[in-house]
């Protein structure tokens, strides 16, 4: 970490500053904990939470409203405002489906930032971002004041377009800049986001030259994308991915995907009189269709492939364009190479399957516990999907990079929670699920329904702490090193190093191993498992395993074969 410098001439440097209405571009090792700050566009006023210790700024707009002509295209700068933002109330999310309701807005192009309410300035930035397919989330999913000062950081946390707004192939819509046609409209806001951050962090005590990307699930697999995004060239400095790997998609399928799913709008509006021509109608560069994409309500739009469950083939996106992303993806030779933290639960699949329609009814009634033939099927696909995703997540992205990227790698895996012995709710139906590191980050936690108390004990709360020492570390230096906790030795493929994080009811249980299974291992295993019948596997595999982010060995796999 950077020397502080405690100088008096620095904060009177600070408030002339801000007296003057400028925004203040000089590093300073002062921070002056007032609530009030002046940006680039304008004076922000956010507020004081005396719970926590922190000082948080909330809906800071960092870029203008994408709406009207502005729908599909680069984010634009946002105008300057008279007066000073009321940033003490949550931002909008951006407009998406929720429980089945609309909600959001189409503008909502803004952030977060909370950093801990001390007068220490020059702190490392951490800019997050949310999980949800690309489809729904939104900034507050994980809000920083739980952790803020546990790191000694300045968190910032991000809304952007989402769904076929945020990624849309269609060739109708290329009529921009080259960045604008690849389709990849969340990467361009995040980009944006991260300007933004390179222009005003340092009024909120942040430094600039030491920024840590990261991402949760999709917001992960975002991180992982920009790696390898020319766009993203000395946008961040280290990178994060909690339960996000590598995953892109093809422009052309994707055209006709989307294609599909616009179709029934066409024939609602009395356009086209079959969803077939509707198809071809969108699939044209006609001027039409341009047209009637800018003029759906965005509500409508907002409502489309809403079924994706972590299925690029309802949803793609990411596209390989040639601009944004390279048309050989992450096989590129070209990465944005920085260090790279890479977090995995070890049960990932737990949540899909209790929410996925094969199993979901009998999740919901508890009848799964009562139903052995049930509960052995739900074991199953639980297992085996839970073993690719955490390997997808972590080694295997490893293995991909491994070679041409050199900058360190290191790889979390987190099983606490699989213990019924120390999380006997948590271990009951989910184990060390997708998202598990967030109640380690903060609570309450967004799992409180499934997790109960199980991450109150005096176990859990030392794994936690220790935890986000390791972050700490990394987001300081790009080494997860903490004082008194066990050296984290970089990943190799030779080693396959992890760091192995779970606790007992008493204390943190920290330990370097390796995770040296391969996809191939799995699928043996999945194929040698008796406890099925192949015919059942099969069913299973069809139905709930086909065609996620991590099931590429499985996808067209015959069991019997």
């Amino acid at each position: 970490m950077k020397k502080k410098l405690f100088y008096m001439l620095t904060v009177l440097s600070f408030s002339i500053l801000a007296a003057c209405g400028q925004t203040n571009n000089a590093k300073t090792s002062i921070f002056d904990n007032e609530v009030t700050k002046v940006i680039a566009s304008g004076e922000v006023t956010g507020k004081k939470d005396n719970t926590s210790s922190t000082i948080e700024w909330l809906g800071i707009p960092y870029a203008a409203e994408p709406v009207g002509e502005l729908r599909w295209k680069a984010p634009q700068p946002v105008e300057k405002w008279e007066g000073s933002f009321d940033a003490t109330e949550v931002g909008s999310p951006y407009i998406q489906i929720s429980k089945g309701d609309v909600i959001g807005s189409e503008g909502a192009l803004n952030l977060d930032v909370v950093r801990p309410d001390n007068t220490e300035g020059d702190l490392p930035v951490l800019v997050f971002l949310h999980g949800g397919n690309n489809q729904t989330g939104h900034a507050q999913e994980i809000k920083g004041n739980g952790f803020v000062n546990d790191l000694n950081a300045v968190y910032v946390s991000v809304n952007y377009r989402l769904g076929a707004l945020g990624f849309n192939p269609l060739d109708a819509l290329k009529n921009g800049t080259d960045e604008e046609n690849s389709g990849n409209y969340t990467l361009l806001d995040i980009a944006a986001a991260l300007d933004w951050v390179e222009e005003n962090i340092e009024v909120f005590g942040g430094d600039k030259d030491n920024v840590t990307l990261a991402g949760f699930s999709a917001g992960g697999r975002d991180v992982m994308a920009t790696l390898i995004s020319p766009l993203f060239k000395d946008k961040y400095d280290k990178a994060i991915s909690f339960s996000g790997g590598m995953t892109l998609a093809d422009e052309t399928d994707s055209q006709d995907i989307f294609a599909t799913a616009i179709a029934p709008l066409v024939v609602e509006d009395g356009i086209k009189s079959t969803e077939l021509e509707a198809k071809e109608w969108l699939l044209s560069n006609d001027d039409q269709v341009t047209d009637y994409l800018y003029g759906l309500p965005a509500e409508r739009l907002a409502s489309l492939m809403g079924n994706a469950g972590i299925r690029m083939s309802v949803f793609p996106h990411l596209y390989k364009d040639g601009v944004v992303i390279p048309k050989e993806g992450f096989d590129t030779s070209n990465y944005n190479d920085v260090p790279l933290l890479l977090i995995t639960g070890t049960s990932e699949f737990s949540l899909f399957t209790a929410f996925d329609p094969y199993f979901a009814n009998s999740v919901t009634d508890g009848s799964l516990f009562s139903d052995a033939d049930k509960l052995k099927e739900f074991v199953f696909t639980e297992t085996y999907g839970s073993a690719l995703y955490r390997l997808s997540n972590t080694v295997d992205s490893a293995r991909k990079l491994q070679g041409t990227y050199t900058s360190p790698i290191y790889i979390a895996e987190i099983s606490y929670g699989d213990n019924a012995e120390t999380a006997p709710k948590t271990a009951q139906l989910l184990g060390a699920f997708h998202g598990v590191f967030e109640p380690l980050l903060q609570q309450p936690s967004n799992y409180a329904t499934f997790i109960g108390e199980d991450f109150n004990s005096e176990g859990a709360k030392q794994l936690s702490q220790q935890f986000k020492a390791y972050l700490k570390g990394f987001i300081t230096s790009g080494n997860p090193e903490g004082e008194k906790l066990p050296q984290w030795e970089e990943w190799t493929a030779d080693g396959s190093q992890v760091m192995k994080f779970d606790a007992s009811l008493e204390k943190a249980e920290i330990e370097m191993g390796e995770d040296s299974q391969t996809a191939a291992d799995i699928v043996m295993d999945l194929r040698e498992d008796s406890n099925l019948t192949a015919d059942k596997k099969q069913i299973l595999i069809d139905n709930v395993l086909n065609g996620r982010w991590f099931s590429q060995p499985l996808d067209g796999l015959k069991v019997n074969e």
